[in-house]
């Protein structure tokens, strides 16, 4: 463990944190990470059950004096997002996380840090280690693949649960209680592809160093998109000189605005120095145009080989560069009963290439059931006209406000004791597992919280470790004081 984290260390939070980081537990592949938690609950003679969607829930029963209060579900999820720098080696599946002390903040090495949604397991291993803490029954949902679909929740069989207050443990901000999300949907176009054989001169365009995150949280923040710069900057240099495109790509999380972007032409040998004026001059700018939301910004090149290349089909290539560039993206339309809320967006997040097929991936968000919908209709309509095939998967609905909410009003009155002032109520235009228990749990009564957190779902994320602590003992005032509830 960090020595750092062991100074700073608040009844073991940080000391399951780093256990947790240890253990690889990208989405999709929960296996390790599900049998530590079993492990945990064995060892410490806690009541567990393992499913098949290896989702795990842990059971303690109240302390005394409490058997009366109502039991309250813990909810967190296992998984992360796997992203990294294109200089870091890190491997996901073999290799867990190794953390860093910079002042209050914990951050990893060129990697996603994982603390969405680590923090939750950390908050909950720790509760549930305490034999001092004075609690009601305390019921665990710790799910899989809350990144890539929410399978887990979904999957979830809760009939053994039996606790109606939920708090869930998913959000990025002290001070602020959540009260809604938006639902969602992914989406994917495939498109197929016909290739011909051309000769000419390789070349390796790139764009990297964009800022990213999550496609909830930080697409209203104008962050650029690398596909679609990609794309633009493409449709652009078709309009100067000829070339053909033999591989493109971008983006690896459907639910993360994609960071970099490359794209493999082919030209004639004695057009690269005009090539290379023509993009130097595309590089300038897009440099210009996004100066303060992309600072950091890289239009790269390389330089191939000379030789024979299985280039797109003309046909082929215009109907992808039209899909790429005509999709909508980013922020659609603002709430307009709340102020400062997205109502609707999406992201395309992943893209790549394969010899017959163009497989593109698109998150889809909306407080608005019907305009989800409508904007999943819109892509189907632009891709199957283009002759592709679309698919809808991993819907999940939106968490809708509760006006009367008792577990809402008792979460304030505890913060405004602890705090010395009000907690800011707020939906979130991201999803969460709260969407499925709503409908699983009738009458359940759900709020999510956690510490301060910046830049989840890239290699810049980081963590306050002293807002962690504070978190930490706020939820233990509100166990502590559910006796009387």
């Amino acid at each position: 463990m960090n020595q750092t984290l062991q100074e700073l260390d608040y009844k073991k939070v940080f000391h399951y944190f780093t256990e947790i980081s240890a253990v690889p537990r990208g989405s999709k592949h929960n296996t390790a990470i599900s049998n530590y938690l079993v492990e945990y609950a064995k060892s410490k003679g806690i009541t567990y059950r393992q499913d098949e969607y290896e989702n795990v829930v842990m059971i303690k029963e109240a302390t005394p004096g409490y058997e009366n209060a109502p039991a309250l579900i813990l909810q967190g999820h296992m998984d992360m997002v796997c992203e990294k720098t294109n200089d870091c080696t890190h491997d996901f599946l073999a290799e867990g996380i190794e953390l860093f002390v910079d002042g209050d903040l914990i951050h990893a090495d060129r990697t996603t840090l994982g603390g969405d949604d680590g923090v939750a397991l950390a908050y909950i291993l720790a509760l549930f280690d305490d034999d001092t803490l004075k609690h009601p029954r305390l019921e665990a949902i710790i799910t899989t693949d809350e990144e890539t679909g929410m399978d887990g929740a979904i999957g979830l069989d809760v009939s053994d649960l039996k606790g109606k207050l939920l708090l869930n443990i998913d959000s990025e901000g002290e001070g602020t209680l959540l009260t809604s999300s938006a639902g969602g949907l992914t989406a994917t176009c495939e498109l197929p592809l016909k290739r011909i054989t051309k000769k000419g001169l390789k070349v390796i365009i790139a764009i990297s160093d964009l800022q990213g995150g999550h496609s909830g949280a930080e697409i209203h923040k104008n962050r650029v998109n690398a596909t679609k710069l990609m794309a633009r900057l493409l449709f652009e240099l078709r309009e100067a000189m000829d070339y053909c495109l033999e591989e493109y790509n971008g983006g690896l999380k459907d639910n993360a605005i994609p960071r970099d972007s490359k794209a493999e032409i082919v030209i004639e040998e004695d057009e690269y120095d005009r090539f290379a004026d023509i993009l130097g001059g595309l590089s300038r700018k897009y440099k210009n145009e996004f100066i303060t939301n992309e600072p950091e910004l890289t239009v790269g090149v390389m330089k191939g080989e000379e030789g024979e290349y299985k280039v797109l089909h003309p046909t082929s290539f215009e109907k992808l560069l039209f899909i790429l560039l005509n999709t909508p993206n980013g922020v659609q339309s603002m709430s307009s009963a709340i102020p400062g809320l997205v109502e609707s967006s999406l992201n395309l997040g992943i893209f790549h290439m394969e010899d017959e097929k163009a497989v593109i991936c698109f998150s889809v968000r909306s407080s608005v059931n019907s305009y989800k919908e409508f904007i999943s209709k819109q892509l189907a309509y632009i891709c199957e006209f283009m002759g592709g095939e679309f698919v809808v998967r991993g819907q999940y609905p939106a968490w809708e406000f509760k006006k009367d909410s008792p577990f809402r009003e008792y979460l304030s009155k505890v913060f405004e004791e602890e705090y010395k002032k009000e907690p800011k109520l707020e939906a979130i235009h991201a999803g969460l597992e709260c969407s499925f228990f709503a409908e699983k749990v009738p009458g359940i009564d759900m709020v999510a919280l956690g510490p301060d957190m910046w830049d989840i779902h890239t290699p810049k994320e980081r963590l306050s470790l002293s807002s962690a602590v504070r978190v930490y003992k706020y939820v233990e005032k509100v166990i502590e004081g559910m006796k009387n509830l």
